[in-house]
């Protein structure tokens, strides 16, 4: 499973992308546990007080993984496209 990193996140992994193996009937959860696991420069990027921070949109398949699906526990297979977006600002 691929995850896609964008700003300052794909800097801290040192790529766009990163490779995760999760298991069959894995969930989101599960996938960004691989996901720091592999690329722990990550996890104070993403984290705060152990939960994920507010300000970290997280798509599954294009879409919010909160708002359209059911957040960390959304289910995700081997095609399942995942996605991380720092906020953005600028003028």
């Amino acid at each position: 499973m691929e995850w896609k990193l964008f700003a300052h996140l794909r800097d801290a992994a040192g790529g766009d992308s990163v490779s995760v193996d999760v298991d069959a009937g894995a969930t989101v959860e599960d996938a960004l546990a691989a996901l720091v696991e592999t690329e722990p420069e990550l996890r104070p990027e993403l984290f705060e007080d152990g939960e994920l921070a507010d300000h970290i949109r997280l798509l599954v398949d294009g879409e919010d993984a909160f708002a359209a699906h059911e957040g960390l526990a959304t289910e995700v297979g081997e095609g399942s496209e995942l996605a991380l977006f720092p906020p953005v600002s600028g003028g």
